[in-house]
């Protein structure tokens, strides 16, 4: 049997040795996120990052700042 992660954490190296990690419950809705937000041409213009676990809070960082990006599935409890 196939575990499922129950939800994925993207950690974010930002410029200056910044990191910053966000939750997405599924694959598709961090590469959705990523590919309206991350994949823009205008590297100068700011991209709104969802703040974990904060309904409507985001960090506000430039396309450009981001460095690296880790998806890390995450399993919780039995299914």
């Amino acid at each position: 049997m196939t575990r499922r992660p129950s939800r994925y954490a993207v950690h974010l190296l930002l410029e200056g040795g910044h990191r910053h990690s966000v939750h997405f419950p599924s694959i598709e809705a961090f590469q959705q996120w990523y590919g309206e937000n991350l994949n823009k041409p205008d590297a100068q213009a700011f991209i709104n990052v969802p703040i974990a676990d904060l309904e409507g809070e985001y960090l506000v960082v430039r396309p450009r700042a981001v460095l690296a990006v880790h998806v890390e599935p995450q399993f919780t409890g039995l299914e």
